[in-house]
Order: structure tokens, then C-alpha cells, then sequence
């Protein structure tokens, strides 16, 4: 499974708001690739954030 994939997929189980950290600790990815693939779903309009630094799917 492809990192982003990977993030999505977290972030829709959880069904709350995510930071990056706890991202990274729930899908053993380090931290610096959770970083670069969450900058890559934000530019892509992936992902969103409803509140500062944490971040969900967009619906």
C-alpha cells in the first residue's frame, strides 16, 4: 500500500481530526514521509483541515 493511500485510509478509520504525529505513530510510517505525503494530499485537495494542525479527508 502506497503511503497515501495509507494516510487516507487512517484518516477515514479514525472518523475524527488527526495531526500529523499521531498519523504517523497509527500507521508506523516515519514521520518526515507523513509530512511530504500530507503536503502532496493538501496540494491536491485530499485532505483538509478543520482545525490548525490537525487534518481529515475532504468530504
Amino acid at each position: 500500500m502506497e503511503a497515501a493511500e495509507k494516510i487516507l485510509q487512517t484518516m477515514k478509520e479514525a472518523g475524527e481530526p488527526l495531526n500529523a504525529g499521531k498519523i504517523a505513530e497509527m500507521t508506523g510510517l516515519d514521520r518526515k514521509v507523513v509530512d511530504k505525503t500530507m503536503a502532496i494530499l493538501k496540494k491536491d485537495g485530499l485532505i483538509e483541515s478543520p482545525k490548525r494542525c490537525f487534518w481529515q479527508p475532504k468530504a
